[in-house]
Formats: structure tokens, sequence, C-alpha cells
């Protein structure tokens, strides 16, 4: 009997090294420390000017924003389809539907200002490679006007499908929930028609990688690989956890990062509930397995005795 409780104290050891020392230090390795996500924007300016969103609608189609984006509801289409789109600017500019529901308005005022700052992508994109939305040339209330307008037209709630749609789903597929970068996948009623949808698939794809530099990776089950911390820092502020990234900063609030997160756990992660309530009977197993071994064996050793 002392010679198992030796072997089982070893054991104990041995285990609480790896889960304690090991572990944590390749997990360190892996992924360095790094201050976690406040969504505070501290490094940009806030407005010093109150803006009027009845002003800003017509600020809006001053200052041209309706010949990239669309504002469906307000009856405002696109400009281009998002494969042309992509073909002239990298990637398909964003509805401004929601905008105001998932951006911070700060962040938002200061993309609008001087986008490449703000996304901070300025070792990407410079004078001889300008970022493909324009920076504003106007007047700080007309700034101010256009971002009280986006806030006003937006929903007070929005869905974490659409947050995950208007902050992630231009540049990530998300096969497992049917979206692609074009839009949903619709239902084909022939070969030509999904032979036609993947064709514009892959070019809006390789226009993409063009801009970025990369592929952007499909984020199905990116939440079982990376988990909901690394995800919700990431979109915070890339540059923090993977320097000279392409992915910009999005400037999402809280709120609607937490709702990408929660919708990515529901695509790539399904069964999450279930598994962890399985693991309790699991554990109940074999405790009670346990006791039964251990009573059949001191029953056994009692009887060689």
């Amino acid at each position: 009997m002392n010679k198992e409780l030796k072997i089982l104290a070893i054991i104990i050891v041995l285990v609480g090294i790896t889960y304690w020392g090991i572990e944590p230090y390749a997990h360190s390795v892996m992924h360095p420390h790094h201050e976690p996500a406040t969504f505070a924007y501290e490094d940009l300016k806030p407005l010093k000017v109150k803006g009027n969103a009845q002003k800003g609608a017509q600020a809006i189609i001053n200052n041209g924003c309706t010949g990239c984006h669309s504002i469906k509801s307000q009856n405002i289409p696109a400009p281009m389809d998002p494969v042309s789109a992509s073909a002239s600017y990298g990637v398909n500019p964003p509805d401004l539907s929601l905008i105001g529901a998932v951006v911070d308005p700060k962040f938002l005022a200061n993309f609008i200002k001087n986008p490449a700052h703000a996304a901070l992508l300025d070792h990407k994109f410079n004078d001889k490679k300008p970022y493909p939305m324009p920076g504003f040339f106007g007047s700080e209330q007309d700034l101010a006007d256009i971002v009280a307008y986006l806030v006003s037209i937006a929903p007070k709630e929005v869905s974490e499908k659409e947050a995950f749609e208007v902050g992630c789903g231009r540049c990530h597929n998300l096969r497992y929930d049917n979206w692609t970068v074009i839009g949903e996948k619709p239902k084909f009623k022939s070969k030509v028609e999904e032979a036609d949808f993947e064709l514009k698939l892959a070019q809006y794809e390789e226009n993409l990688k063009n801009y970025l530099g990369t592929t952007p990776p499909d984020l199905s089950m990116f939440i079982r690989s990376r988990g909901p911390e690394y995800i919700r820092d990431f979109i915070e502020n890339p540059q923090k956890i993977l320097h000279g990234t392409a992915m910009p900063r999005v400037g999402l609030t809280e709120e609607a990062t937490e709702k990408v997160v929660a919708h990515l756990e529901k695509v790539g992660d399904r069964k999450k509930d279930k598994r962890n309530f399985l693991g309790i009977w699991v554990i109940g197993y074999f405790i009670i397995f346990a006791v039964l071994a251990y009573l059949w064996k001191k029953k056994i050793w009692a009887e060689v005795e």
C-alpha cells in the first residue's frame, strides 16, 4: 500500500509540474503577455463639437460617402456589386446602416478623418500607396454631424450575426454558417448558378488577397483553436497581438465584440454546453469506477493475505 501511495504521489507531482509549470510557459511563448482589451481607443482624439444628425444626412451626400457606401435602411443602394467594388478598392465598402450601432463613435470619427491611422495601418499605406478610402477634408462640425447621423439611423440592438457581418464579414468567410465574403451563400437552382457564384467568390477573394497581401482565414473553427479571449483582444487591437498584420483595427465597441465572439462560439462550438454537461457525468463515472476498483482490489488482496 505504501508503494502505491508513493507512485500516486509521484504522478500527482509530475502532473502538477506539467499543468502549472510547463503548460503556462509554453502558452506564454506562443502567446506573449499583452494588456487586455479596454475598447477605450485612448490613442484617438474625441470630437470637440456636438453633431447634428439632421445636418449629417446632408453632409453624407455633400462629402460623397454614398459614392462608395450603401445605406440600405435609408433606401440608398450600393453603387457597385461586391466583386466590382473589391476590384476597385480591394474590399467591398460596408453598408452604413448598422455602423453606428457596432462601431465606437470616437473611432468612427477618427476613421472617417484618417482611415489608415485609425485602423493602425500606417505601416502598410502611405503617400505612394494610399488607403483606398480617402481622408475627410471637411470641417470638424461636418464630421460630428456625419457621426451623429450614422448613430441616429442605427438600430438600438443588433444580433450577434449582424455584428459579425459588419465587423468581420467582408474579409472572413464563415462556411459553417453558410457565410461568404460576398454574402450569404444561396441555394442554387442549377450547377451553372453555383459555378457563377463560386467564380464571383474566387474573384473577390483574389482581389482581397492582393489588397491585404494574404488570404484572411475562414473563422468557422477559430474559436476552438484560439479561444474567446484571444479573439476579443485581437479584434480590439490586431497589432498588439500580431505586429505588422494586415488586418485593420475595426473599432468595434466592447458589446459588439462580445456579440462577434458569441456568434463564433455558436457556429464553431455548437456543442460546447452539451460537452461541458457531459463532462460532469464522465468525472462522476471515473469516481465511481475508482471506488469500485479500490473495493475490488481490497477484497482480492484480503483473500491473498
